[in-house]
C-alpha cells in the first residue's frame, strides 16, 4: 500500500501570555480566531486556532499559551520555522505592515524564493513567502484585505535529529514528493495548494527544548477516518509506534514520533471548526468539549481573559 499526504493539517505551538498571542495572530497577521477553547489533556489551560476564513485544513495553527512558562529552545526534534504564503504582490504590505508593528525581519532566499523572516512575541520563527497557489483567504481585519491577508501554510522547515532518516519517512511513508536539493536543505512537496512545501534541514543544530516559543507538532491531512485508520495501520507496519485514535472534537488524531525525535500527527479534515458553532460566530466565545461542560464556570475563572483586538 502506497499513501500520499496532502500535506499539513495544523501546527501547534507553546507561546506565553494568551493576549499576547491574540494581539499578534490576530491584530498583526490578521488571522481569523476561528476556535477559543481548552487543552483537552489540561483544561485550565487555552487551546487557541488562527486561520483562514473558514478554519480550512492548512491553514491553522494552534497555540497552548502558559503565562509565565519557561522559554523553550528551537532545535533538532521540532519545526524550526513555519511558512506562511500570501499572495503574489503582497510582499511589500507585510514589510510595511511588520515595520509599522516594531517586528523585526530579515529578507533571504531559498530554492529561487524570497521569504520575509521575523519571529512572533514569543520566539516562535516566521516566515512568509509569495505564491500564486492557494485560495485568497476572505477575512478582513483591519488594514489586512484578502489582497494581501495571509491564505495559508507555505509549509515549514523542519530540525531533525536524523536527517538522513526524516527524509526517508516524508519521501518513502508520507508520500511526500523529493522536489531537490539546495545547500543545507532537501525541499519536499506535496499535492495541495496550501501547507505543502517541506524544506528539512540536512545538518543538526542541537536538541530542541521544549517550552515557550517551540512548536510542539505537526499535523499532516487525512481524508476522513477511514483513510486515517489506514495511516495509522500503514505507519505502524514501517515500524513507527502510533497511539490509538483520540478524538480532538474538530477532528480525530493520531500521534508518532519519528525517527528524528519530530512528533507527528495525522488529523482528519472533518468534522471541522464550525460544527458546535455557526461558521459565522466561530471562535467568539470559549467552546468545552462535553467532558468538560459542567466544571465551565471553574475553567473560565481560571482562565485569562482574552479578546480579538483591531490594532491599526
Amino acid at each position: 500500500m502506497d499513501k500520499k499526504t496532502m500535506g499539513i493539517h495544523h501546527i501547534s505551538a507553546i507561546v506565553g501570555h494568551p493576549q499576547e498571542n491574540v494581539d499578534f495572530y490576530a491584530g498583526v497577521l490578521g488571522l481569523r480566531l476561528v476556535k477559543q477553547t481548552v487543552n483537552f489533556d489540561d483544561p485550565e489551560t487555552y487551546h487557541l486556532y488562527f486561520g483562514n476564513e473558514g478554519g480550512r485544513p492548512g491553514t491553522i495553527i494552534t497555540f497552548f499559551p502558559w503565562a509565565g512558562a519557561r522559554q523553550g529552545v528551537i532545535g533538532d526534534g521540532q519545526v524550526g520555522v513555519t511558512s506562511y504564503v500570501v499572495p503574489m504582490g503582497a510582499m511589500d504590505f507585510w514589510k510595511r505592515r511588520l515595520e509599522k508593528f516594531n517586528v523585526s525581519f530579515t529578507m533571504m532566499e531559498r530554492f529561487g524564493e524570497r521569504y520575509l523572516e521575523f519571529d512572533d512575541p514569543h520566539g516562535l520563527h516566521l516566515e512568509i513567502v509569495e505564491r500564486e497557489e492557494g485560495e485568497i483567504n476572505e477575512w478582513s481585519f483591519g488594514e489586512v484585505t484578502p489582497e494581501v491577508a495571509i491564505k495559508g501554510f507555505g509549509g515549514a522547515m523542519l530540525l531533525s535529529a536524523q536527517p538522513e532518516k526524516t527524509a526517508d519517512l516524508l519521501e518513502k511513508v508520507m508520500g511526500l514528493e523529493h522536489v531537490g536539493k539546495e545547500g543545507d536543505f532537501i525541499r519536499f512537496r506535496s499535492p495541495a495548494d496550501i501547507g505543502n512545501v517541506i524544506d528539512l534541514k540536512l545538518t543538526t543544530i542541537g536538541r530542541g527544548v521544549m517550552g515557550v516559543g517551540t512548536v510542539h507538532h505537526i499535523a499532516w491531512r487525512a481524508a476522513d477516518d477511514e483513510d486515517q485508520l489506514e495511516w495509522q495501520q500503514y505507519v505502524a507496519s514501517n515500524g513507527y509506534s502510533v497511539t490509538p485514535v483520540r478524538d480532538r472534537n474538530y477532528f480525530n488524531a493520531v500521534y508518532f514520533r519519528e525517527h528524528g525525535e519530530i512528533l507527528f500527527e495525522i488529523a482528519t479534515d472533518p468534522p471541522g471548526f464550525a460544527h458546535d458553532e455557526s461558521s459565522e460566530t466561530m471562535g467568539g466565545k470559549l467552546m468545552l468539549p462535553e467532558q468538560y461542560e459542567h466544571d465551565r464556570g471553574h475553567i473560565e475563572r481560571g482562565l485569562i481573559p482574552i479578546e480579538v483586538r483591531e490594532l491599526d
